[in-house]
């Protein structure tokens, strides 16, 4: 009788993947990916239309509720007080988004030029610096000045 090969003959691959690898092995993996540490100076982004309205509802949904601890009514309330409001109810909330995304934009732009220039500082401590420092070095020179002339009196 002819037998043909089981799957019992066949060499397992998986055997080989299940392995315990040595240290020289080991070594050769590629280091797992770390996420890169985050500027604490870079503006935070603003928020949108709808967490504006959160924001404000949170504050009316305590004062109603103050018993109430729980986040997720809270949300869950918002969400559905928001999707039944109107285009023309939700337009101031709107206009404050935007504002607040025209200040972020701006500051996102002086904060990507500092940094394309090498600097970490904000640009308002930067400014302060440099203007302290060329102050002190007008004054240094104007001091020395009058040391000069006081000694060419003396002689």
């Amino acid at each position: 009788m002819k037998r043909g090969k089981s799957k019992a003959d066949a060499p397992k691959k998986a055997d080989s993947k299940l392995a315990v690898k040595k240290g020289s092995e080991r070594a050769s993996k590629k280091p797992r990916n770390t996420k890169a540490e985050k500027d604490p100076n870079k503006p935070k982004r603003p928020p949108s239309a709808f967490f504006v309205f959160m924001e404000e509802f949170r504050k009316t949904f305590k004062e109603k509720h103050p018993n109430n601890k729980s986040v997720a009514v809270v949300g869950k309330a918002g969400g559905d007080k928001w999707k039944s409001l109107s285009e023309e109810d939700k337009a101031p909330y709107v206009t404050k988004a935007a504002k607040l995304k025209a200040e972020y934009t701006k500051k996102i732009a002086t904060y990507n030029k500092n940094e394309a220039q090498g600097g970490s500082r904000p640009a308002a401590i930067a400014e302060e610096d440099e203007s302290d420092k060329s102050k002190s070095e007008v004054h240094d020179d104007d001091e020395d000045a009058e040391g000069s002339e006081e000694e060419e009196d003396d002689e």
